[in-house]
């Protein structure tokens, strides 16, 4: 980033990091609500795990700087200005909270590792898995992945890697030889989610049961009396049915494949 030569700009927001670091995102709401969309697909997480079918080596890792390897148009540069109470300033990369970053910077990754995609290798933005079914092929792979990585001045910090793992979390989910697993430690905070009180909480709820919901038979079935209580011109009233199929949906999960 560099100075910016106006006092005006959007607001910052700072979140915590798991490390204790403060994360600094500005607010671009209105920026993001004038910008012409990139389409650019980037692929559900569902289906980008389908292709792991009879690997039992794999290698994660998380690049580094991600949208910041992407440079933005020059002469544009002034549009992401944002403030502080010490001055302005504005971004000469692609910064987080801009609304085409992700399918900007999942173009760019493809782009690079366009032959090695749906292969040996699966990118689903900054996080990157390397798979194989031999520990021969596996040498291979990663050595050609990382040569690729070295080509394009690409970086990942080895804190954040798994090397050479027969079993690995990747978006959420454990993936092995056995396949596909739900994370457990997921699965437990389902089972220790509270009774909903209102409408926004019976939402989160479902939410995050619905990234599992694959693994349950029926999902669909098992949620039509809470799905019911979504309506905006209903009273939310957690009545029996309701009570029954959350706990009948959170001992589901106790008994599906972990």
């Amino acid at each position: 980033m560099r100075p910016h030569s106006s006092s005006t700009g959007e607001p910052v927001l700072l979140f915590k990091k798991k490390n204790g670091g403060l994360y600094l995102c500005v607010e671009y709401c209105k920026l993001n609500a004038v910008t012409r969309k990139n389409r650019y697909p980037v692929l559900p997480m569902n289906q980008l795990l389908t292709i792991f079918n009879g690997s039992t080596i794999f290698y994660k890792i998380y690049l580094h700087g991600a949208y910041n390897l992407l440079r933005i148009k020059e002469g544009d540069e002034h549009l992401t200005a944002f403030r502080t109470k010490y001055d302005s300033y504005e971004y000469v990369v692609m910064p987080f909270g801009l609304t085409n970053a992700p399918a900007s910077f999942q173009n760019l990754v493809n782009d690079i590792f366009s032959d090695f995609l749906d292969l040996f290798v699966v990118v689903y933005l900054d996080d990157i898995m390397v798979f194989s079914k031999s520990e021969e092929e596996h040498g291979k792979h990663v050595a050609s992945f990382l040569q690729r990585l070295s080509d394009n001045n690409l970086f990942s910090k080895a804190s954040k890697c798994v090397f050479h793992a027969s079993s690995v979390e990747y978006l959420g989910y454990v993936v092995s030889s056995d396949g596909l697993k739900m994370n457990s430690s997921k699965v437990q905070q389902i089972l220790n989610w509270p009774q909903p009180k209102n409408i926004k909480a019976l939402q989160s709820f479902l939410g995050f049961d619905n990234f599992y919901h694959c693994f349950i038979k029926n999902y669909s079935k098992k949620i039509t009396a809470l799905t019911s209580l979504l309506k905006k011109d209903s009273p939310f009233v957690f009545n029996e049915e309701a009570l029954s199929q959350f706990h009948v949906l959170k001992e589901a999960f106790t008994s599906a494949p972990i």
